[in-house]
Formats: C-alpha cells, structure tokens, sequence
C-alpha cells in the first residue's frame, strides 16, 4: 500500500491506496457521496494530488484554475439531462478550460439514463453507484491508455507530415503556405474539402496530401476525373449497377463510393458531372447512402469526400447547370489553390524537383538550371501551371547535351516571354549622374541574383566566382535585399513538389 496527499479544500489527509503505476499528477472529485469520493482516492498513488470539493460552482472554479487528469464528477451535480444537446452546454465550460481532461460521470442507478447522455455529449465514461475502486481502476486506466495512445497516434501523424508530406509541403511562397495551414487543419477532420485553382495547380496532389494526413490515411484513396467519364456511365462509376440493369450489365458492379467505404473519394472536375449525378450526389453527402442503378437497396457508406474543380461554380449555378445546395454541401471547408505565376518563389524548388525525378529515371546526370533558363522560367505566366512546367522540363532534359539545362533546350515561345538578359531600364527623366547610379546599382544587383542561382547560394562559391571575399558578397547582398535562402534550389531540406 501506498500513502496519498488528499487535499480537501485546501485541508492535508491521508489515505491508503492500492499500489498501481501512475502518469498523472492532478485529480478532481466533485461529489457529496463520501463512499464514492474514498473508494475513487483509493485508486491513485502518492505520485497523484487529488482534490475533493461538494459542489458544482467551486469544481468549475478549480477546474479553470489548473488542468486536471481525471474529473469523477456527480451527475446530480452535474444537473445532466435526457437531451444530448442540454448535456453538451453542461459540459462546455469543462471542455473550454482542458478539453483532453478526461471526465468520468457518478451516477445513481435511476439516473443511469443520464450518465449515458453525458458520455454521448462529450463525457469520457460513467460509474454507477456504489462505487467499486476496481472499477474505478479500470476506467481510469482503460482511459489513460486511450489518451496515451490518441497521443502516439497524434505525433505519428505529425511525424508522417514532416518526413513523407515534408517534400511536397515545401515553399517560399507566403500564399503557399496558408494553403498547407489549411490543409494541416482540415486533414484530420471529417470534413468536405473542395479544392479550386486552375488546370495543372497539382490539386489531386493537395488531395492525396490530405487523405495521407488524416484519420483515414490507411485506408483506401479513390480518384475519380468525373471529366473524363461519358455521362451515360458516370453513375454507374460512381455508385455501381445491379445485373441488367441497362444493356451490356451483364454482372453487378460496384461503384467507386461502396469501394472507398472508410476511406476518401476525390472527385475530379466536379463541376463536369450531369444533374442527375448530382442529385444522387447530394444524397450521399446528405445521407451517407445511396441505391446501385438499377437496384432498390439502400447502401450505407462512410467516405471522406474531396472535391476539385478548375471551373467558376458560381457562374455555372447562375446559369442553372449546377445545384447549389450540392455546391454548399461540397465547400464546407474551401481552399483555393494558386496558379505558378502567383507563387513564382517556388520555381526553383519545382525545377529542382523535377530534374531530381529525371535523374532518378535516367541517370543523364543534369543537376543545374542555366541562369539564363532560370530567367525564362521565372518570366513566362506558365498558363498550364506545374504540368506545363513538368512537361517543359521533360522535353529539355531529353534535349540537353550538357550538365545544366540551357535556353537552346527550351522551346522559343518560353524564350520570347523573358526579358532581355541585358537589359538595363533607365529613367530619362533625371539626370545622367543619377541613372548611372541606378543603372550601375540595377546591374550589380542582376549579376548577384544570377551568379547565386548559379551556385545554388553557396556563399563562398559564389564570392569566389566574383572575385570579391564572403563578407563583400554579404554586404553586398544586404545592400540589396537578397537572401541566400532564396537560390539554395538544390538543397534537400527545400525541395518539394507535385508528383
């Protein structure tokens, strides 16, 4: 036996227990029953402080003030009802002061109905008096073991996040990046994710993302281009069909929603799918059932939906080719993807990318892009985005005789649309002084941006290509605003990209 400190409004008293490990620190009663508040002490060690307070007002004052473990709270006191949502406001401000507390509801046996509720509005479990410490044991224990566990898991799925999500999850781009803390928030929920860029954004790559970080992530990931499916058999894609149920059935089949069952669909060109898929549709997400063409059987379906479109749903509902109650039901949680030429910083990291793919497949060894290429890729609007970038890429690299990707592999219309490399803007309306110092500032500050690209940011490599020691290159660098961070496109820890 083991000896505990019980603080009974701030009164010292001892009591034995029985001997068990013990990981938390803080324990809160909150009962008029002296049974049941000496059977739930006899339940934690010495390495435990356990309050005891006798009414509601003074628990929650307790409560707020320091975040307890365990809460053994009187249902009586409580004042639970036999409405989920009343038991839900009761429970709130325990939920808002430490809502990983874990409370466990005392009940007398004709207000078990009660204690039920709370555990269906939030509560963690229930004991029913009289109170059994080896009971008391076991819930507190079973709890612990579920909260350590929800807490392994939590940390799994960050780690997943940094190390396998951590390439594509890369950017320099500040709108990038609120994009990821979206998606980071919304990951783990259950909540319908309707993602809107334009073509080629690597969209279906920001929905893998999100399945592989939520709750889901090992369960199935179903795609679905709704744009690329004839609309005769969309619905059959989609919910399956029952044999002969239209010519050519010749067997039952199930569709894409009964085969992601517990996992996540992500339906493509969502604003491409007919009225009567969408209504069918609406249902799903409604209900979360649905019937196979043909068939009378109503099926249940758990699935996470993520939905995609390049098209102005909007525009399409004015016109009456799209539900907006399906539209509202699909956008709970919106996230606008931005196109390449919004997030330009992040080029270099594509290029990168792509050229460490390339080798991968290839072994042709091109690691470098030309400062000159750089330019042309930084300059072009890229209208087919990160798939247009991919292909461009591609095609140089097959191309390429050298160790860097050139101009002379790139395609002229690419060429054409960066500005002359030796071009110096001037401003005529001041004096000759005046612009040769702009002039000579503007091309000191272009040979520095493109000597770095070229070396990647290494400081002392590039210093050494200009001829000038590593503390010139910084003053100079500071002098201008340019930040290494910005051309280290070769480094590990920056890459990242759809794949």
């Amino acid at each position: 036996m083991l000896s505990i400190r019980v603080i009974r409004y701030g009164i010292p008293v001892q009591a034995d227990i029985a001997n068990r490990e013990a990981e938390v620190s803080y324990i809160l009663i909150a009962s008029t029953n002296q049974g049941a508040c000496s059977a739930v002490q006899e339940c934690f060690g010495s390495e435990h402080t356990v309050e005891v307070v006798s009414d509601k007002e003074k628990c929650l004052e307790l409560f707020r003030r320091r975040r307890y473990e365990f809460l053994f709270i009187d249902v009586g006191l409580l004042g639970a009802t036999l409405s989920v949502k009343e038991c839900s406001i009761v429970l709130h401000p325990f939920h808002m002061a430490y809502p990983t507390s874990q409370i466990i509801v005392m009940s007398p046996q004709e207000k078990i109905r009660e204690a039920v509720m709370t555990v269906k509005a939030g509560a963690n479990n229930y004991l029913a008096y009289p109170i059994n410490p080896e009971e008391v044991a076991y819930v507190a224990q079973s709890l612990y073991e579920s909260q350590r566990m929800e807490s392994e898991l939590h940390y799994l799925r960050s780690m997943v996040w940094k190390s396998d999500s951590f390439e594509i999850a890369q950017t320099r781009s500040p709108v990038m990046q609120k994009v990821f803390e979206k998606i980071r928030s919304v990951a783990e929920t259950r909540s319908t994710v309707l993602l809107y860029g334009e073509t080629g954004t690597g969209k279906d790559v920001l929905a893998r993302l999100i399945h592989r970080n939520s709750r889901r992530g090992d369960k199935q990931f179903i795609p679905v281009h709704c744009g690329a499916i004839p609309d005769t058999l969309l619905e059959s894609e989609l919910f399956g069909h029952e044999k002969g149920a239209f010519t050519g059935a010749h067997r039952r089949k199930l569709g894409r929603f009964e085969i992601a069952h517990e996992g996540t669909i992500f339906l493509d060109e969502i604003g491409t799918i007919t009225p009567p898929a969408q209504v069918r549709l609406l249902r799903v997400l409604q209900d979360r059932t649905f019937h196979r063409v043909g068939g009378e059987q109503s099926i249940e379906v758990d699935v996470r939906v993520i939905a995609a479109t390049n098209i102005d749903i909007g525009e399409m509902i004015q016109a009456g080719a799209f539900r907006s109650d399906l539209y509202y039901r699909l956008s709970v949680f919106p996230i606008e993807v931005p196109p390449v030429r919004e997030r330009r910083e992040d080029i270099p990291l594509f290029t990168q990318a792509f050229l460490e793919r390339l080798n991968n497949s290839y072994a042709k060894g091109i690691h470098e892009i030309h400062p000159e290429a750089m330019e042309a890729f930084m300059s072009y609007s890229w209208p087919g985005n990160i798939r247009e970038l991919e292909n461009l890429m591609e095609r140089g690299y097959i191309l390429e005789m050298t160790s860097s990707i050139t101009p002379e592999s790139l395609p002229m219309e690419l060429l054409n649309s960066a500005k002359p490399h030796a071009r110096v803007h001037v401003d005529v309306s001041t004096p000759l002084a005046e612009a040769r110092r702009r002039g000579t500032e503007d091309i000191e500050k272009q040979y520095l941006k493109e000597l770095l690209t070229l070396h990647n940011g290494r400081i002392k490599t590039t210093a050494e290509a200009a001829g000038i020691t590593p503390r010139q290159l910084h003053k100079l660098m500071k002098k201008h605003g340019i930040r290494k961070e910005d051309f280290k496109s070769s480094e590990k820890s920056e890459r990242g990209l759809p794949h």
